[in-house]
């Protein structure tokens, strides 16, 4: 399980609506304007639908609005050549209609066919170049409804494209967002890493070998593994657990634990890599066990299918002024960058509440998943 964004796949609404413009406006509406022009010089037999053919008629009919609403419209309107378009469009609806009709009457009028449809295809088919040009020409009647059924679907079209280029680009500033922001980890982790070898190499501790090898199982996690958008929960966890025990060897005297219930339950739950490790960070900067074997850096991971709850707490300083809820404690990104990817990836699904109590600071992050 991880964090869902909007789905990729196009929405169908645009497809749906100009089926149905289609299926209702060309296959009734106008299918009922053609049976009215040939019920002008025949009546026709009482029943619903009478020459259920004469759709067909009418689909063929409208189909020089194809290339007008799914190409014209939409070139014109991403270029913003809106006066284009208007002329182009009265222009190119005014012959269309009215060519597109004759050709379909071409086709139909061989046809074996009741004598309704026949004089019918017979009228729009005999029609002279004059007729066919001039403003009597019948088929105009229905050159308005066309513009405006067909106009609705070329801009609910362009509506839909235009959010789909929105929600890509967002969502290409938001994954280099989330590459700028864990590229900002890897080296502030690198300089403290740094400093905690440069420290054994000073006391010559017999944990050196040790150290060194969770170092560099921290570096191949930190380097390598956390590229990823997402990584499996227990990944995380076992690199929480080795920059603990490396803590706790670096001091013995104090308490540093760290416990994780649930992963194994929580059915392939996946969290952001470093997500937690500001927060680790912070508290083992900030710590008094630096100074005191009696201090204390405790944690604890829970993770179930739907949530996931880590709290951090540390012995404070005693001269370390009041932390701010703001990040300010941490003295650089750690805790600014810990909110700026909250908030990529969990927008209002998270909760991270910094306190302070009787010389504690804890930090506790809540997570639904």
């Amino acid at each position: 399980m991880q964090p869902t964004a909007p789905a990729d796949r196009p929405s169908r609404f645009p497809l749906i609506f100009e089926v149905l413009i289609w299926g209702l406006y060309v296959s009734v509406y106008k299918y009922s304007f053609y049976l009215e022009e040939a019920a002008r010089q025949h009546r026709p037999a009482k029943a619903n639908f009478p020459f259920p053919q004469l759709m067909l008629f009418a689909l063929l009919a409208t189909l020089y609005v194809l290339p007008w609403y799914r190409w014209l419209v939409p070139h014109l309107l991403r270029q913003r050549r809106y006066a284009l378009l208007a002329v182009g469009s009265l222009l190119y609806l005014w012959w269309g209609i009215k060519l597109n009709t004759w050709l379909a009457a071409l086709l139909f009028s061989p046809v074996a066919v009741p004598p309704v449809l026949a004089d019918f295809y017979h009228f729009y088919a005999a029609l002279t170049p004059a007729q066919l040009l001039g403003i009597q020409n019948p088929v105009l009647g229905l050159l308005l409804t066309d513009m405006l059924a067909f106009g609705c679907v070329a801009f609910v079209r362009a509506a839909f494209e235009q959010e789909a280029r929105r929600r890509l680009l967002e969502r290409d500033h938001l994954a280099l967002q989330l590459t700028q922001l864990k590229s900002q980890l890897q080296p502030h982790f690198l300089f403290n890493t740094l400093n905690s070898i440069y420290g054994l190499s000073l006391t010559g501790s017999p944990e050196t070998p040790r150290f060194i090898l969770l170092l560099s199982e921290l570096m191949r996690y930190v380097l390598y593994d956390s590229g990823r958008e997402y990584i499996a929960l227990p990944e995380e966890i076992t690199f929480l657990e080795n920059y603990f025990e490396m803590e706790q060897r670096k001091y013995a005297g104090a308490r540093i634990h760290f416990t994780a219930t649930g992963a194994a339950e929580a059915g392939g739950l996946q969290v952001p890599p470093l997500l937690l490790l500001p927060l680790v960070e912070n508290s083992f900067k900030h710590g008094r066990h630096h100074f005191s074997d009696k201090a204390s850096v405790e944690a604890s991971l829970t993770a179930t299918s739907g949530r996931l709850h880590f709290v951090i707490e540390n012995d404070m300083l005693p001269e370390m002024p009041a932390a701010a809820p703001s990040g300010k404690r941490s003295g650089g990104i750690g805790l600014v960058n810990i909110r700026q990817r909250l908030q990529l990836y969990y927008p209002n699904a998270h909760e991270l509440v910094l306190s302070e109590r009787d010389g504690r600071y804890r930090a506790e992050l809540t997570l639904q998943v």
